[in-house]
């Protein structure tokens, strides 16, 4: 017999073991980088939404401090009404802090040389107000004194300790304070405690053993790192502050970044000690499992992540004000979206424009991502051409040739009720698109409204929509829904139906649209038990309290300036709703300032800084009108410069692009454009 040559086997085990461990070190410095790559993101995140909270505090306190310099020019003369005005200054900021003017030595001199009316407040009920200023604390020899000789508006000085005011370490932002004849003769002071940013760290300590730090825009360290270990590699992430020209650090020890991946690397050598086939078959495995389930894992939570800010934006575009109009208390509605998945196709939306209520109800086909995103789309054209249309037949004809083109490539439909009701005369025009009849709920009666069906939006362009109008009785109540309603099915496959809603909608009787909706809502909940919702739920209910002398009164109009700070990301326009309403405007108005301001700042955020990140600034400034100015230091973009298109021609003949700034020109009364300082500035004006 042949002895085997050993030879042979040993070195079949060397090639096997060189390239074992050649794919372990690939394995190792691949999962490294994608490691670093990670850890690198999450820095980065972690990093932008530290400085757009820095941005915001910074510029709240900028807006005070620009604020206490208008009061104290307004009573330049009057020491006393000087205390007043920083006490006020102060109980404006959300913050415990302190703000301070300090006028030129000998400007009062019944006051002495040194006049410093300082207010801190060291809670929300307490606030405490003096003159500071003396020669013990000479505060003319302070940075953020001198700055407001040398800076015309608001500057940061360098981190100090405050022994006279705040009683702490603090940044000071510093405003010059003019007389009539132009002349500084005071600078405000408003004061950020370095304490107020150690709340920081639960954005900035990403890992449990990981830094971070602070530093001014000349290397000063407002919150200092810990001091680093020779020999020890670190990886150090940064971002600076646009607002206070600040540098935000996240310094990660190397050994703390892969702690994970060494401890498996250790694992994996003891392993190949026992055996060579046995390791070489178990990282195979584990390699090929561990690489599916890390992208399984990550698909599944991006796809999560992006599903449920998805069906945040969705809810924020639908009305969720009740009751939506104080000032008509002749009518009342609400309504409710229950989507069968993190996002639907339902919608619902209305609005008020020269006393006549537009509204709509509306069922994409399908579900989930595709279908919320033509729910989007109609819900936005349904503001666009009802803005400037007043025939429902007219606006759903528009509709739907927008739906029809090209870019509906999917074949999807919508179902749609759109109705126009006056609310002085209770006339309701409509025009039915392939949807569900509304029930008019009566006075001991219950009906259908008789609706010619149409064809439903999105599946031919051209179609001549036929429209229809009836009348609204003092107490009539127009109740809307979706088919997701008559289709709820139970354990058994049984569907809720036409003939149980309205047997429920009989019992129910003449109650508030709030009260039908809950009530039906229960309703359905105890028929469908514990079966899975199959299709996306909408009910709206409208109804007619009176019709005669209609008063619309104004909203509370109180002159102020107000900002917003919004990062370059779609995602943030419907926080602009929340914003205005802030503001306070008339009723009448929220809706079309809303409208224009979108469009305004959405044409920003997708020219302004193409595929990097930048912030958006929108402000207000309301007297006897209404100024928008948005800010952005993006490439020079003038949508004024865009023509007007032709709305006369359909949807497929127009041109693409433009209606949006045609929109914004018809709402407002002014609209301007100008390049200052390396920045586009948009301005808005709109009359009271």
């Amino acid at each position: 017999m042949k002895r085997k040559n050993p030879r042979g086997g040993l070195a079949i085990i060397i090639v096997s073991a060189l390239a074992l461990e050649a794919i372990s070190c690939l394995m190792y410095f691949t999962s490294r980088a994608a490691i670093r790559h990670e850890a690198e993101q999450r820095a980065k995140t972690e990093l932008r939404r530290a400085e757009l909270e820095i941005d915001v505090h910074a510029i709240e306190m900028e807006t005070a401090a620009k604020a206490l310099a208008l009061l104290a020019e307004k009573h330049i003369n009057q020491p006393d009404s000087i205390f007043a005005a920083t006490r006020l200054a102060v109980s404006t900021l959300r913050a415990n802090t302190s703000m301070a003017v300090a006028f030129v030595p000998n400007y009062f001199p019944k006051q002495g040389k040194f006049f410093e009316v300082c207010s801190s407040r060291f809670s929300e009920d307490s606030i405490y107000t003096r003159q500071i200023g003396s020669a013990e604390h000479d505060y003319t020899q302070m940075e953020w004194y001198q700055n407001g000789f040398v800076h015309d508006s608001c500057w940061w000085c360098e981190p100090y300790l405050d022994d006279s005011g705040s009683k702490t370490y603090v940044v000071s932002c510093s405003c010059p304070v003019r007389d009539h004849n132009g002349q500084v003769v005071a600078v405000v002071c408003i004061d950020m405690s370095l304490d107020a940013l150690k709340n920081l760290s639960d954005y900035l300590q990403v890992y449990q053993n990981s830094y971070y730090s602070i530093r001014s825009g000349t290397g000063v360290e407002i919150v200092p790192a810990p001091d680093t270990i020779p020999g020890r590699k670190y990886n150090i992430f940064g971002e600076d502050v646009d607002a206070t020209g600040w540098r935000l650090e996240i310094i990660i020890p190397e050994e703390e970044l892969f702690r994970d991946l060494n401890h498996v690397g250790r694992i994996v050598g003891l392993l190949m000690l026992l055996g060579l086939a046995m390791l070489v078959l178990i990282l195979w495995y584990a390699g090929r499992n561990n690489k599916r389930l890390i992208e399984s894992t990550a698909r599944n939570q991006s796809i999560e992540n992006e599903l449920n800010i998805a069906r945040k934006i969705q809810m924020a575009m639908l009305p969720t004000r009740f009751p939506p109009f104080p000032d008509y208390t002749n009518l009342n509605a609400y309504g409710e979206v229950i989507p069968a998945k993190e996002v639907g196709g339902d919608l619902f939306d209305f609005y008020i424009r020269e006393n006549k209520l537009f509204f709509c109800v509306g069922d994409v086909s399908g579900k989930g991502v595709p279908a919320s995103i033509v729910m989007a789309m109609t819900r936005s054209i349904f503001r666009s051409f009802s803005s400037y249309l007043n025939s429902p037949a007219q606006i759903v004809t528009q509709m739907n040739d927008s739906l029809s083109g090209e870019g509906n490539d999917q074949s999807m439909f919508v179902t749609l009720f759109l109705g126009v009701l006056d609310l002085s005369t209770g006339e309701l025009r409509y025009c039915n698109a392939g949807h569900n009849s509304p029930l008019v709920i009566g006075h001991l009666s219950l009906v259908n409204l008789n609706c010619v069906p149409n064809l439903p939006l999105g599946v031919l362009s051209g179609f001549e929509y036929q429209e229809q109008e009836t009348k609204l009785e003092v107490g009539d109540t127009l109740f809307l829904y979706t088919d997701g309603l008559t289709e709820a099915e139970n354990s058994a496959h049984e569907l809720f139906g036409e003939q149980r809603m309205g047997e429920r909608l009989s019992v129910i009787g003449e109650r508030s649209p709030r009260e039908i909706i809950e009530a039906m809502q229960k309703a359905v909940n105890e028929f469908v038990g514990d079966a899975e919702q199959s299709d996306d739920l909408t009910m709206f209910a409208i109804r007619l309290l009176d019709k005669s002398n209609i008063k619309k009164q104004k909203s509370k109009m109180e002159e102020g300036h107000f900002s917003l700070v919004m990062r370059n990301d779609i995602q943030q326009i419907p926080t602009l709703a929340e914003w205005i309403e802030m503001i306070g405007l008339p009723q009448e108005l929220n809706m079309p300032i809303n409208l224009a301001l979108e469009e305004a700042v959405s044409n920003v955020m997708l020219y302004a800084y193409p595929g990097k990140s930048g912030q958006v600034l929108v402000e207000c400034d309301k007297s006897d009108k209404l100024v928008f100015t948005i800010t952005d230091s993006g490439v020079p973009f003038d949508p004024t410069q865009q023509e007007d298109p032709d709305v006369t021609q359909s949807a497929e003949d127009r041109p693409i692009g433009g209606l949006g700034i045609f929109l914004v020109r018809q709402i407002m009364d002014d609209i301007r454009y100008e390049r200052k300082d390396n920045k586009n500035i948009l301005t808005l004006t709109k009359k009271l």
